[in-house]
């Protein structure tokens, strides 16, 4: 089984955070989004994973670190990892064909803001699998159109009308992805394209066509991470679910706590101080940071930064920031110093 990972985006919305950290690579709960995305992957897939191929951006934005972490990640897992570079950002479906030395046997493509929780097993009659989870609002998303065999039929955009209840969340298992691949190869020779961008859909919609059976995977939660507000929410989801599971240490061993408190759930990481601070509930603590004399919740802070002197909620904080004040909602990039 392989892993197809498009993240050659630059991640607009999340900015400031995402000047200097491609948007996959931040972390939620102590882990980058790509990590835990394909670390819950895997689980479901429940069978050893051969390769994991990346689509990045421009090597002056996703660099030699980036590429090392992501390199680290497949190791992890026993897979060899592919590095792809899309030049320009033509959409999903060109992101897709950048990777089309790896496009053969069985796949999952998967975009990489998107976190879930999932507990389901692949039709083994299925051609194909998308994976939908059912929402209250589905004439914001991309939902999948069923026949009375629970079949996939159609793909429709933000329906007007009401077509069904189950999104599409960007998640997707072939059976064989090289019939994607021929579809998507159609796609791109004739030009078949919306905005500006080559899609996903299309190749799909011509799989269809061919009569290819797609069925859907239904996840139990759904955690986005495209702006600050979500991030933050999807940080407070993860940290309840994972405090649940209680199959990670969220707390490091060598937190030197002074005089502090942290509620539960949180994430702090190695060597962080604490110091005349409340910490939590639903905070993530990078490592190697101090805060002292501060209140903290609902909130994410990265590696190497320094706090004192705050009251912070739904703040999301950098890498080596130096924070001083009492400001509230906050979004502060790396290397940010206020004082």
């Amino acid at each position: 089984m392989k892993i197809i990972v498009p993240m050659a985006g630059r991640g607009s919305r999340l900015r400031p955070h995402s000047l200097t950290v491609p948007k996959p690579l931040i972390p939620v709960a102590g882990q980058p989004i790509v990590h835990r995305l394909v670390k819950d992957i895997a689980k479901v897939l429940n069978q050893p994973i051969t390769e994991i191929a990346f689509v990045l951006g421009d090597p002056a934005w996703f660099g030699d670190d980036v590429v090392a972490s992501l390199k680290d990640l497949a190791t992890g897992l026993g897979a060899k990892a592919s590095i792809y570079r899309q030049d320009q950002p033509l959409g999903t479906g060109h992101a897709i064909m950048c990777a089309k030395e790896s496009l053969s046997g069985p796949a999952v493509i998967a975009y990489a803001d998107t976190l879930i929780r999932a507990d389901f097993n692949l039709d083994p009659e299925a051609d194909a699998v998308i994976w939908v989870k059912q929402v209250d609002q589905p004439e914001a998303y991309g939902v999948v159109k069923l026949n009375d065999q629970k079949e996939i039929v159609e793909l429709v955009e933000k329906p007007e009308q009401f077509v069904s209840d189950l999104a599409v969340i960007g998640i997707y298992y072939f059976k064989d992805v090289s019939q994607l691949k021929d579809q998507l190869q159609i796609v791109l020779d004739n030009n078949i394209i919306h905005g500006g961008e080559y899609q996903i859909n299309d190749g799909i919609k011509g799989m269809m066509a061919e009569g290819k059976v797609f069925k859907t995977g239904e996840v139990s939660e759904w955690m986005d991470c495209g702006n600050k507000a979500i991030t933050l929410e999807t940080n407070q989801r993860m940290l309840g679910f994972l405090k649940a599971d209680g199959e990670e240490q969220l707390i490091a061993s060598n937190v030197i706590n002074e005089n502090s408190t942290i509620i539960e759930p949180c994430y702090i990481g190695e060597n962080v101080v604490l110091k005349n601070t409340t910490i939590g509930p639903f905070v993530s603590v990078g490592d190697n940071c101090v805060i002292t004399d501060s209140t903290v919740k609902n909130s994410l802070i990265q590696n190497h930064t320094i706090i004192k002197n705050a009251t912070l909620d739904e703040a999301m904080i950098g890498n080596h920031v130096k924070f001083d004040g009492k400001f509230s909602k906050i979004s502060i990039g790396d290397y940010s110093v206020l004082e």
